[in-house]
């Protein structure tokens, strides 16, 4: 009797790529093939000391005692298959191998545990003929590989289980092909499918009917529902994994569990998608663009906190024919064509028939409780003795994963058996929930309920004040917000660690550990803090730590620290969102802190492009405020000022500017606000075309800048008087004024500030003539704002180069370059340079002789600057004008005026299209 290797196990896993089209080709065929490829592996497996433990179909599953001996099958079966000759009705068999090895438990004769899903997920990366090994068994065969037999490291590689990454080897060898496809790993698609701390246990007839279901063609939103703690987002994550290869535009993840808002559920899914908003178009028109044409799959998860937001799906789905949406939440989304999946507790058994202990283990829910407990436990084991405990906690708590993993955490101190009763004393208090919830629900209450009790004083506090965090938290922001200056004191450090070690908390895998609660759990824990009498306190601190933060960081927005400080700022947006709520929550008179971390956070949202959600912030703090608090409404109001204008919100502008600088006169503020304001009041004076009092307002505020020593005032007021200058044809006043703009700025670090002087600066010289200075400066720009990953101003360096390659005879650069630059400045939302650079396509069209589609591109750009009531300076106009009388030259004036009248009538998003086209007029 063969016996079964135990322990450490290699495992090699098989099977032949295309079968089931070979089938389809020749069945007679393909069984005379397959029985000669069964005895093919079955020799190779038994000469080296192997065991077949599994087939399906015609897939080998193998288990050998070393390493060595599983390389050495895997090589002969291949050099064999190799060379045998296959019927032609079919061609040759091609057959991938993945071998593995790692501490596994073997039952009647299968194999169960982590490695066991590992090797066969690295199977599924592969192709045809290719054998891949995992490290752990490269690390075991590398010294003993046959001679001229060798290894090729392909790289860390995520596999499809969304389980940690695996650095993946194949097997090199004289007789064998060695040249294949990319592995079929999730880093071959776009994804952003987050890594898990865990493997998935269980699910596999689940993940099935979920990818079965998407696959056809009605279906376009499925959603996973069921309550808190069923595993609805592991679920549809490996789904989402599953199907990957079969969505071309990608699979991507939007976790909505920090979102309470249902209009900030666009910005929340764009976010992922990489999408900013444009200008005026609101956000929604920008991700229906954007999606119009992808074959792609939205994974939006926790979507029950957002349910008024659910017509937006419906929207999205309208507009984009090949999206398609797998949605998890507590209740239906109640979408036209919606789908519904319930998603079903883990398999379990009946304690009233218990079988082997064997048998035991194959159900999902005391599977899932098995890895968890030896997560906490190494040694855990499922004996005769502790079996019908472990099953009846498992039933207890309905296979609920989220519970169970709870119950097993605490395995490290107590004994199934001495768990059961306290878990069934604990769960009389279902009683307490609501009779409307989901029984399921209760139970998962009940388990959560039980494992806070277990906690000590110290824990509990802790737990309950950690739940103020939305998004997640920084060990040193938890010390700040949950220990200092709070009783009862706590020790945050111990408290974490131990928090972890019991599953109420969880950590990410980056550099800075970042912590948090699972959603179910934070709601649960937010009850205790509601209870306790703590929350309006911990409320305060919260939203003073970010208060702080946000106020630190704003100096370093406009600083050489900037990118760092904006990364920072995007990892606490949740928090940050959930202070500003709060705050603007309390009454008139306490509502300065939220103007204060609104107008800090403006210049974040600014390069991030959130400018209608910073917009919103903003301009519900005004209103809030009742003009009680003067230095922090100015502020804002400069802010809203600013987003305004690069939204084309040209009249909120000049009111919001207008307002804050009667503010000054009237309450004396003070500093940059003050100096800011006039800037902001000149540009948008400058803008209107009313270039004598675009003066008057930033001579002004330059003045106040040389006098306080404001630097970046100074400059700022400079730069915008250098095109203020040029737009009145005072060329030798505006480069006088941006040089010394640009000495200025090289010395701040604002690598926006600097860049909008070299782009200035280059701009003149382009006016001049002057194309090779003007591309150094806009190139040199465009560098900068491309390192810092800043992209609010590198369209208009993208512009100018354009327009000199233009004017040097370039045409085909030209036209590259102002496509990349109107596509950018349509995502930022930047009206203003979508004009400039339609204008820009225009000319480009004349230049090539497409001169009605030149007349359809002038007309477009001149209805967008008269939309935002911004005219062309007459320098810009003079640029344009060869072109112009070029293009006419070709038309009639009746054709001339049609194709004109045709682009004014054009949408923004209509011309866009257009000049982004490659055909010829």
């Amino acid at each position: 009797m063969t016996v079964l290797p135990t322990g450490t196990v290699t495992f090699l896993f098989t099977d032949i790529e295309g079968s089931t089209r070979m089938w389809e080709r020749s069945s007679s065929a393909m069984s005379e093939a397959l029985a000669r490829h069964d005895e093919i592996l079955g020799d190779a497996i038994e000469a080296n000391g192997g065991y077949v433990f599994k087939t399906v179909g015609d897939a080998f599953c193998a288990a050998f005692p070393t390493a060595p001996e599983a390389l050495e099958a895997t090589h002969c079966a291949q050099r064999a298959l190799s060379v045998q000759a296959w019927p032609e009705e079919i061609g040759a068999l091609r057959v991938r191998m993945a071998v593995h090895t790692g501490a596994t438990e073997e039952r009647g004769g299968d194999y169960f545990g982590p490695p066991v899903n590992r090797v066969a997920r690295l199977l599924s990366a592969g192709h045809g003929g290719q054998v891949l090994l995992s490290l752990a068994t490269q690390e075991l065969v590398r010294d003993e590989l046959p001679e001229g037999v060798g290894l090729r490291d392909l790289g860390e590689r995520r596999l499809k289980d969304l389980f940690r990454p695996e650095r993946v080897f194949q097997l090199i060898a004289p007789d064998l092909p060695s040249g294949f496809p990319p592995l079929k790993t999730l880093d071959a698609r776009l994804n952003n499918l987050p890594t898990q701390p865990t493997p998935l246990v269980g699910r596999e007839r689940e993940v099935a009917e979920v990818c079965g279901r998407l696959r056809r063609v009605d279906v376009r939103l499925l959603t996973l529902i069921g309550p808190g703690g069923t595993g609805k987002t592991r679920l549809g994550l490996q789904a989402g994994a599953e199907l990957l290869d079969e969505f071309e535009g990608g699979v991507f993840f939007v976790a909505l569990a920090p979102v309470s808002d249902p209009d900030l559920v666009a910005s929340t899914i764009a976010g992922p998608l990489g999408v900013v908003e444009s200008g005026d178009k609101p956000l929604e028109e920008t991700l229906k663009g954007y999606l119009q044409d992808k074959e792609l799959l939205l994974l939006l998860d926790n979507f029950e906190q957002v349910l008024e937001a659910a017509p937006l799906v419906g929207e999205l789905l309208g507009s984009c024919p090949r999206l398609k949406v797998l949605a998890t939440s507590r209740a239906a989304l109640r979408v036209y064509g919606e789908q519904e999946y319930a998603v079903p507790p883990l398999t379990l058994p009946d304690p009233k028939r218990l079988t082997t202990v064997e048998k035991l283990s194959q159900y999902e829910a005391v599977g899932l409780f098995i890895e968890r407990a030896r997560a906490v436990k190494a040694d855990f084991e499922v004996t005769n003795d502790n079996a019908p405990a472990v099953a009846e906690i498992c039933v207890r708590l309905d296979g609920l994963p989220l519970a169970i993993e709870l119950a097993a955490a605490r395995t490290r101190l107590l004994s199934p058996e001495a768990m059961l009763p306290r878990l069934g004393s604990r769960l009389k208090l279902l009683i307490g929930g609501g009779r409307d919830l989901p029984a399921r629900q209760q139970t998962l209450r009940g388990a959560i309920e039980w494992s806070h009790d277990l906690l000590d004083e110290e824990e509990r506090t802790l737990f309950r004040r950690l739940s103020v965090f939305v998004g997640g938290f920084a060990l040193e922001t938890a010390e700040e917000v949950c220990d200092a200056g709070s009783e009862p004191e706590v020790d945050v450090l111990d408290g974490v660690e131990s928090l972890l070690g019991k599953s109420l908390l969880r950590q990410e895998e980056t550099e800075d550990g970042r912590l948090f609660m699972l959603e179910t759990i934070r709601e649960y824990a937010l009850e205790r803090l509601e209870a306790s009498g703590e929350a309006g306190g911990l409320r305060v601190r919260h939203a003073d730590y970010y208060l702080l933060l946000a106020e630190e960081a704003e100096p370093e927005l406009r600083g050489s620290q900037q990118a760092q400080w904006l990364r920072r700022l995007e990892t606490e947006h949740d928090n940050l969102r959930a202070a500003l709520s709060w705050t603007l929550g309390q009454e008139p008179d306490a509502t300065e802190p939220a103007l204060r971390l609104a107008g800090a956070l403006w210049w974040f949202w600014f390069w991030r492009g959130h400018f209608s959600e910073g917009r919103r912030w903003l301009e519900e703090a005004l209103e809030k405020d009742e003009r009680l608090h003067a230095p922090a409404r100015a502020k804002a109001l400069a802010a809203v000022a600013w987003l305004a204008l690069y939204q084309g919100d040209l009249e909120r502008m000049v009111a919001a500017s207008e307002e804050g600088l009667g503010l000054d006169v009237e309450k004396g503020i003070e500093g940059s606000t003050a100096l800011f304001l006039r800037i902001i009041r000149g540009v948008a004076a400058r803008e209107q075309g009313d270039t004598g009092q675009a003066t008057i307002l930033l001579e002004e505020a330059l003045a106040l800048g040389r006098e306080a020593g404001d630097r970046w005032s100074l400059a700022l007021a400079l730069l915008n008087l250098g095109g203020v200058a040029s737009n009145r044809g005072d060329y030798e006043r505006a480069m006088e004024q941006l040089e010394e703009c640009l000495a200025l700025s090289r010395g701040l670090g604002d690598a926006g500030l600097l860049s909008a002087a070299l782009i200035s600066l280059g701009y003149e010289f382009l006016l001049q003539g002057d194309h090779e200075r003007a591309t150094a400066l806009n190139a040199e720009a465009a560098a900068l704002l491309q390192e810092q990953g800043l992209k609010s101003g590198l369209y208009y360096a993208l512009d100018n180069l354009g327009w000199a390659a233009l004017l040097r005879g370039d045409d085909e650069q030209a036209r590259d370059l102002l496509k990349e630059s109107l596509a950018l400045s349509g995502e930022l939302g930047d009206g203003l340079n979508a004009a400039e650079s339609l204008d820009g396509l225009a000319c480009t069209a004349a230049a090539r002789g497409e001169a009605g589609r030149a007349a359809r591109l002038f007309g477009a750009a001149e209805a967008l600057r008269e939309a935002m009531g911004i005219p062309l300076p007459s320098a810009a106009r003079a640029l344009r004008e060869p072109y112009t009388r070029a293009a006419r030259s070709r038309l009639d004036e009746v054709e001339w005026t049609r194709r004109w009248e045709e682009g004014r009538a054009m949408s923004q998003e209509e011309a866009v299209a257009l000049a982004l086209k490659d055909e010829r007029d």
